[in-house]
């Protein structure tokens, strides 16, 4: 007996049967029906497909990004996701891609997981996930960090971490010797907790890179951090 090798029409082909079939009296609702839920899956296959197709489109035309901070701890160069975020925004927006990040429940105790959602014009949706530490705990195991601090700071790690996995991207390093982390600025815990304070504080962002004589926080120097909070601290008795 030979196989019956049966085959989804194209959108186009399947939306003439189910007019043809709607003008028909004779087509019960039953039939009506599964012709609607193979339009559905014609319509969702071709979603991913584009998709697929735009994602593979953006890492194509995504380089290597170069690092533009550093993390004392560990003595590497890393990209934030300011840096992410300018060199591939334009690119996945202009094939159709949208991201949306939110939080859900992490199974992983004093954890927080972060999720990003990438939407296609076409209508599919994929949801990316990571879970990350939030427990204020620092590289060897003390408080630096209130849990409000932690979640916000495990918020950010996990948008850069999922931002650069989704897109596949590769950060540039540069050749280090050590001379110039001599003295090394601030690690990205320690940012985020600023950034943190500043918030809780309502401090003038602005002003406060002023006082600080830096463009960004992350430019202040690791040597400064214990004086740097204590200032922001010390608005709260104002």
């Amino acid at each position: 007996m030979n196989a019956v090798v049966t085959t989804i029409p194209a959108a186009g082909s399947m939306i003439e049967v189910i007019q043809r079939a709607a003008a028909d009296p004779s087509v019960d609702m039953d039939k009506m029906e599964r012709l609607l839920l193979m339009k559905e899956r014609i319509d969702a296959r071709d979603a991913e497909a584009q998709f697929n197709a735009a994602l593979c489109a953006v890492q194509s035309e995504t380089g290597r990004i170069s690092a533009d901070a550093t993390n004392p701890q560990t003595r590497s160069r890393y990209a934030t996701y300011e840096k992410l975020d300018k060199v591939l925004r334009p690119i996945y927006t202009r094939h159709g891609l949208a991201l949306s990040f939110d939080e859900a429940e992490s199974p992983k105790p004093d954890h927080v997981r972060v999720l990003c959602h990438v939407t296609h014009k076409a209508g599919h949706r994929q949801t990316f996930q990571k879970d990350m530490p939030a427990d204020g705990k620092g590289a060897k195991g003390g408080d630096v960090m209130t849990k409000t601090h932690a979640a916000g700071a495990a918020q950010s790690y996990g948008m850069r971490y999922l931002l650069k996995g989704i897109f596949n991207v590769a950060i540039g390093e540069e050749d280090q010797d050590g001379n110039d982390l001599a003295d090394p600025t601030l690690s990205e815990e320690q940012v985020a907790n600023i950034d943190c304070l500043l918030t809780e504080v309502n401090a003038n962002k602005k002003a406060f890179l002023a006082w600080a004589k830096v463009e960004r926080v992350s430019d202040i120097l690791a040597r400064n951090y214990t004086a740097v909070v204590k200032q922001i601290e010390a608005r709260r008795s104002r």
